[in-house]
């Protein structure tokens, strides 16, 4: 059963994007002024840069819940909070997998080894002299 994420949290979310979007257009907006207005301009700058860390603990907030961002130090509220994203990461690891092909878990593969008669060296089956000595296996 998948686990959801619920509208409260996903209003927190988008609630901070939006506060970091008009932080960010709050401070570029200074560099935007004429000259000699910098002055007059510089609460602006600083009420943006305000509104980009609240937008982004918000954000954080809305993502992650209360325990999965660090605001509430409780390990097991924190870890059924970041559920949906652990699960996501695990899918997006099995996808890359599935793309490159390359297998997750499966059969061991077995290598047979032979033991050099000079030194007692292990060396792969398909060697043809040991790789310690130099003998001829």
């Amino acid at each position: 059963m998948a686990k959801k994420i619920s509208d409260s949290r996903k209003a927190a979310y988008y609630l901070g994007a939006v506060l970091m979007g008009i932080g960010g257009l709050l401070f570029i907006s200074v560099f935007f002024a004429g000259p000699g207005e910098l002055d007059e301009n510089f609460p602006i700058a600083i009420g943006g840069m305000v509104l980009i860390v609240i937008g982004g603990v918000v954000r954080s907030v809305g993502a992650r819940g209360l325990a999965g961002s660090g605001v509430i130090l409780d390990p097991e509220q924190a870890r059924e909070e970041i559920e949906p994203y652990s699960r996501m990461a695990g899918g997006m690891v099995k996808d890359a997998l599935e793309e490159t092909g390359l297998k997750s878990g499966g059969e061991p593969k077995h290598v047979i080894m032979i033991k050099c008669r000079g030194c007692g060296q292990l060396n792969e089956e398909d060697s043809k002299f040991c790789q310690e000595c130099g003998e001829k296996i």
